[in-house]
């Protein structure tokens, strides 16, 4: 320090050496400031914003369940730098981060009561839930999140199970087409060729019964012409045997 004694109140002047200095820091802290927001990323719809930005929101990195905010990574920096916030317990960021606070208690709900089935706090393992079952909450969380795992595997496989039934219900009922494709065609062929077979059966018959019918009039023709000789010789006969008669009947009239 100056320790130079004035009589009367010197003219003050700008150190420009410390002037400059503090500019230069001061343009460096705001290009650094600059640069960690500019690679932070901007909170998107469904992800957790930081409690502390203002204007523009950024991604939080982590949440306190100790100050109950979610920070992004220039707002956590105190969290772990200073020795009285670095005993806070931080983890991945949510939200309702009040919803994971004990209303009874007012303490984090940081563990799990397996007895109860239900999420409790320190206090309350020693008060409400004394000699139960109780698991650090990320220790169940992992767990349900193994047991989910393997129920969503099972769950899986048994799809896969239906799909592949339906997959051979459909080939089955493909083939169960085809088949009635095939047996609908060889029906058609079989019943086309009968019908082929009776018009062809019915025109033989119809000819037949014509043939049959033009011989009998044939028949019936040739026999009436020789009935009609017959009779005509007969008649001829008979006037031949009546002329002398009939003479004779005459001479004696």
């Amino acid at each position: 320090m100056c320790k130079k004694v004035f009589n009367t109140r010197p003219e003050l002047h700008v150190n420009t050496f410390i002037s400059e200095m503090v500019a230069q820091f001061r343009q460096s802290a705001q290009q650094k400031a600059s640069s960690s927001s500019s690679e932070q990323q901007v909170s998107k719809p469904g992800e957790v914003p930081c409690d502390v930005c203002t204007g523009t929101k950024l991604k939080a990195l982590k949440s306190c369940l100790v100050c109950l905010v979610s920070y992004c990574e220039t707002h956590l920096e105190p969290h772990l730098t200073m020795s009285g916030l670095k005993r806070h317990q931080l983890i991945d960021p949510v939200e309702n981060l009040e919803g994971r606070m004990c209303t009874k208690h007012d303490k984090p709900l940081e563990l799990f009561c397996k007895t109860d089935q239900t999420c409790v706090c320190m206090l309350c393992t020693v008060l409400d839930h004394k000699m139960h079952d109780v698991v650090p909450l990320k220790e169940e969380y992992e767990g349900k999140k193994a047991e989910l795992g393997k129920t969503e595997a099972e769950i899986q496989q048994m799809i896969q199970k239906r799909q592949l039934k339906i997959q051979e219900i459909k080939h089955s009922v493909d083939l169960s087409e085809e088949d009635a494709d095939r047996e609908i065609a060889e029906g058609v062929q079989v019943f086309t060729s009968l019908k082929e077979s009776v018009e062809r059966g019915l025109k033989e018959l119809i000819n037949t019964i014509k043939e049959k019918q033009k011989t009998t009039e044939k028949q019936a023709k040739a026999f009436i012409k020789e009935l009609e000789q017959e009779i005509s010789e007969l008649m001829k006969r008979s006037t031949e045997n009546l002329y002398p008669v009939v003479i004779d009947l005459h001479f004696f009239d």
